[in-house]
């Protein structure tokens, strides 16, 4: 396998490893490379994402490699995340949200046991926009944090209370979770309210 293929898939593999990011021996064992081989790679494509004034870069944190965005464009996050329009509920955040609204309080591990798939942007985007929060520590090994619903879920989505939210008809997990999504959404759909109206 070329180089320009191997750099190509440690990309993908730090942009689905998100926050946690890999040491080069998980990048090693996953690539079957040897350790100092991976870290050149990676090091390779740090280079490359700078030369070409890409809007990611790859920084080592706690001997982890992390796809990460550059601080001087926090502005610009800054202004995405605080305007939040009900069309930058991502079908992932809406999948998250209703995972939290029917089943809190949750964990974020149990959130990805649900999805089948990592969490931690979708519920970073959800906290930011102020749709879940913290609420509490569950009484497991990490004291693992607990999130449910907001007072702003409730008039984002003209609820009175979490008990007005509509009944799934299936039992099934992942029928149930289908169902709540296209619930939440359909809901979602008919306000006619955004967050940024709320706030005012």
């Amino acid at each position: 396998m070329d180089f320009q293929k191997l750099k190509s898939i440690i990309e993908g593999l730090l942009f689905m490893a998100g926050d946690e990011g890999l040491t080069k021996r998980q990048l090693s064992d996953i690539l079957e490379l040897d350790t100092d081989f991976a870290s050149e790679l990676v090091y390779d494509l740090q280079r490359d994402l700078e030369r070409e004034g890409r809007g990611v870069q790859i920084t080592e944190v706690a001997s982890a490699y992390r796809m990460t965005t550059h601080p001087e464009h926090a502005p610009y996050f800054e202004r995405m995340a605080y305007s939040p329009t009900r069309a930058q509920l991502s079908q992932a955040a809406l999948e998250t949200l209703s995972i939290v609204a029917y089943r809190q309080p949750i964990t974020r591990i149990d959130i990805e046991e649900i999805r089948g798939v990592k969490s931690d942007r979708a519920i970073q985007s959800l906290v930011s926009k102020d749709l879940i929060e913290e609420v509490g520590r569950a009484e497991a090994i990490g004291r693992p944090i607990l999130y449910g619903t907001t007072k702003s879920f409730l008039d984002y989505f003209g609820l009175a209370s979490i008990k007005g939210l509509p009944e799934p008809k299936h039992v099934d997990v992942e029928d149930a979770l289908d169902e709540q999504t296209q619930m939440l959404f359909e809901r979602l759909d008919g306000r006619q309210m955004t967050i940024d109206e709320m706030k005012e």
